[in-house]
């Protein structure tokens, strides 16, 4: 009886099922990302209660701070000063222990604008402070 010495045919990966699941995937996460969209846009009264848990809905545990090329301050969508940042951000403190701060500070604002502003933050008692930028070469120069 002859013994065979080499394999006629490789085995066929049938790739046909992984395909299908890439394309189930990708079908999914598109759906799930319009229900975000769709979710935020719910006009919704929530009930509201009396006591002391009713407080805490108001309290943000971050906060951010545009710093803009004049010197300009604004937290969150309000323009103040830095006396005024300094004491919204302690009474925001005191409300709310663990409150974050984010500084974005214009790329062609001067240091010490964003200097002072951190400066404030730490004086207002706030320990978590975070700096927003962006990748990429920093000498090109953006429009």
């Amino acid at each position: 009886m002859p013994l065979k010495t080499h394999q006629e045919d490789l085995p066929a990966i049938n790739l046909t099922p992984m395909i299908d699941i890439v394309f189930n995937l990708i079908i999914f996460f598109m759906v799930c990302t319009r229900f975000t969209d769709i979710e935020k846009k719910v006009d919704l009264s929530v009930p509201q209660v009396g006591g002391a848990a009713s407080g805490l809905a108001n309290v943000q545990r971050s906060r951010t701070i545009n710093v803009f090329h004049d010197g300009s301050i604004v937290l969150d969508s309000q323009s103040v000063t830095l006396t005024e940042l300094r004491s919204i951000l302690a009474t925001a403190n005191r409300q709310y222990e663990g409150l974050k701060v984010t500084v974005r500070g214009d790329g062609r604002a001067t240091h010490q604008s964003v200097a002072a502003v951190v400066v404030a933050c730490q004086q207002a008692g706030i320990s978590e402070i975070g700096y927003a930028v962006t990748t990429g070469d920093p000498t090109t120069k953006r429009r």
